[in-house]
């Protein structure tokens, strides 16, 4: 087990508030667990007993953190990271401000920055855009976009020739980063992992609960 040896929070608050429990935050995965014999529900509940053994009055809530196989780093961060632990997610985001994507998409702001500058990207040209990054890595169809990001009885709904230039739209104003969305013959589009685009997520996904 990989634990925080991060020292505890000082008592002391500021005025108008006090301590009021605390998360402790465990990095493991299952292939650890049984290497220690033991599972992840049994270490969540053996840890919940304990708790309660200690402190009967105490509420206990507890969260899964999900997080892709490649993440790298201390197993304790890649789970504070998932759970949005606020030290955690403000050294993510110091780290990348230091490396100056060249692009930025903005889920929250619903706009894309290039270079600094904000792409003059329509509400429909971002949403083609978010939807392939929201399903990066995977090959997304023509149909998939056009049921998705069109309601029915809209206004000029494409068909499978004319979303084509709904992307090529997109791409002449990414620029000479139009690359990043690929086509891929005879299926539909694609966004990948790519080293020069930030995605800034509006928030983080529930995690799962016991």
């Amino acid at each position: 087990m990989t634990h925080n040896t991060d020292q505890p929070p000082p008592t002391d608050s500021p005025e108008g508030r006090q301590p009021r429990g605390f998360a402790l935050y465990v990095g493991i995965d299952e292939a650890k667990a049984a290497a220690n014999g033991i599972d992840l529900p049994r270490l969540v509940e053996a840890l919940k007993t304990l708790a309660g053994e200690l402190a009967p009055d105490a509420e206990t809530y507890t969260a899964v953190a999900l997080a892709p196989e490649s993440a790298g780093g201390r197993d304790v961060d890649v789970v504070r990271l998932a759970l949005q632990e606020p030290a955690a997610v403000a050294r993510v985001r110091g780290e990348r401000a230091k490396k100056s994507p060249a692009v930025v998409v903005d889920f929250s702001r619903k706009r894309v920055l290039i270079d600094g500058e904000q792409a003059p990207l329509t509400f429909k040209e971002f949403e083609l855009l978010q939807y392939l990054v929201v399903n990066k890595n995977e090959t997304v169809s023509r149909n998939d976009l056009i049921s998705s990001l069109w309601v029915a009885g809209e206004e000029d709904i494409p068909n499978d020739r004319t979303i084509d230039v709904h992307v090529r739209r997109l791409r002449s104003k990414l620029d000479r980063f139009e690359d990043i969305v690929r086509t891929v013959r005879g299926i539909g589009y694609r966004f990948d992992d790519h080293a020069d685009v930030l995605v800034l997520h509006a928030s983080a996904p529930s995690p799962d609960l016991f």
